[in-house]
């Protein structure tokens, strides 16, 4: 069982953006106060994003999820930002209460700038419904969420 730093956590059930397709920040971003080559100091780390309400649309809609950098706490959602991971375009019949992306971060060489968050990016048809949890962990897997303040 791992732990979940809420320091490190994008969303919490959060509800993905309705209004539209295109790009959108999702929940929360992460300070991690100066630009570093080596987010995790050596040991690997993880985005794990998964879906606590199925997301559904009027249309054939997909979304992708990026991890993204920014110097600014509102994250540019015009591509200027820097995107450091990005899953592929999920049909949203895909996108099921549940379901876990779990995508490796860069360390060593990749540079962060100040702000780190989550994009949704809405492809096809705007969504009229979702909600996701997303974070940082050492071990994707092997985590278990507890309601807060329960021990």
């Amino acid at each position: 069982m791992a732990i979940i730093d809420e320091r490190l956590e994008f969303c919490d059930a959060t509800a993905l953006s309705t209004s539209g397709t295109g790009l959108a920040l999702v929940g929360d971003v992460v300070d991690i106060t100066s630009a570093s080559s080596d987010l995790g100091m050596g040991e690997a780390l993880y985005l794990v994003i998964q879906v606590t309400t199925a997301v559904t649309s009027g249309g054939s809609a997909t979304v992708n999820f990026k991890l993204a950098s920014d110097a600014a706490a509102a994250i540019a959602v015009d591509g200027s930002a820097t995107v450091h991971n990005v899953t592929a375009d999920i049909p949203k019949a895909t996108l099921t209460a549940g379901h876990r992306i779990v995508m490796p971060l860069s360390s060593g060489t990749t540079k962060y700038e100040r702000f780190i968050g989550i994009i949704q990016d809405v492809g096809t048809a705007a969504l009229t419904a979702g909600a996701i949890d997303a974070f940082i962990s050492k071990d994707p897997i092997g985590w278990t969420a507890y309601p807060d303040a329960t021990n």
